[in-house]
């Protein structure tokens, strides 16, 4: 089913006449619902890395243009869009604080919490994970097992262009107050972001726990405990320090991942 749902999509992607077609627009819808129930994603993980599939992203994409505004009802509130809201949370065992909202075509896994928070249509939140107040999970973002969004956490969207990775957080992460992770970075297992951290796709995130530093871009190794920074730069008027990210030390391993996270903030003097 999927390789000729595949190919009827990447038709309509270089003829978008065929999205009036009723086969295309069931093979577009049929990758919308998969994304929904988790039986397809927009990345995952092959071996050590992930592998983006642009055709899922690019069924998003179709997505828009096949449906119509229309307003939606959940009392006492009213939304006017043409994406439908996900229901039957009972059933996947997801607690969902109001007013916390998330797509249709957003698969939210059992045992995950929604305090008051957004997720996109294409993210995939797999389940232990909290996603804590007015936290935000971008179109395509991959969250993975016992993750925490804290509060204002903003994790970027990408659909296109379709070839590029979408933000990816790795099982059992933290990432603090008001931190942001956008363009495609992947934060690995176990890492802990410190409030305020900005990354990147460009973003220099240099460890400096060695005798001489190493950098990363778009990528945060695990268990590492990241901190804001910033570097001196050069310009015509003058130099001027502009943010960076420092790796300041690396998360205990322990059976108790609580304990291990709370005695790395601690020792780090890391504000989450």
């Amino acid at each position: 089913m999927s390789e000729q749902v595949k190919s009827l999509i990447e038709q309509a992607w270089e003829n978008r006449e065929l999205i009036r077609e009723k086969e295309t627009q069931q093979a577009i819808e049929w990758v919308i619902e998969e994304l929904d129930n988790g039986r397809l994603r927009c990345a995952e993980p092959v071996n050590e890395g992930w592998k983006v599939n642009d055709w899922v992203k690019k069924g998003v994409i179709l997505y828009f243009p096949i449906r119509k505004m229309e307003v939606i009802e959940t009392p006492p509130f009213e939304y006017h869009d043409k994406m439908a809201l996900k229901t039957g949370y009972l059933e996947k065992g997801v607690r969902v604080v109001p007013p916390a909202t998330a797509r249709y075509g957003a698969f939210i896994s059992p045992g995950v919490i929604l305090m008051p928070s957004y997720v996109n249509i294409g993210a995939y939140v797999d389940s232990g994970t909290m996603v804590d107040t007015w936290a935000t999970v971008g179109s395509c973002a991959q969250i993975g097992k016992d993750v925490h969004l804290s509060g204002g956490v903003g994790i970027g969207g990408v659909l296109e262009p379709v070839q590029a990775a979408p933000v990816i957080i790795e099982d059992g992460a933290f990432l603090g107050s008001r931190s942001i992770v956008v363009e495609g970075v992947r934060v690995g297992k176990e890492a802990v972001l410190g409030a305020n951290v900005v990354l990147t796709g460009s973003s220099k995130i240099i460890d400096v726990t060695g005798s001489e530093p190493v950098e990363y871009k778009g990528y945060v190794p695990p268990r590492s405990v990241v901190i804001p920074g910033s570097i001196a730069k050069k310009f015509p008027a003058g130099e001027y320090h502009v943010p960076a990210a420092l790796i300041i030390g690396q998360r205990k391993e322990s059976t108790d991942k609580k304990t291990s996270l709370n005695d790395s903030l601690r020792e780090f003097g890391v504000s989450v």
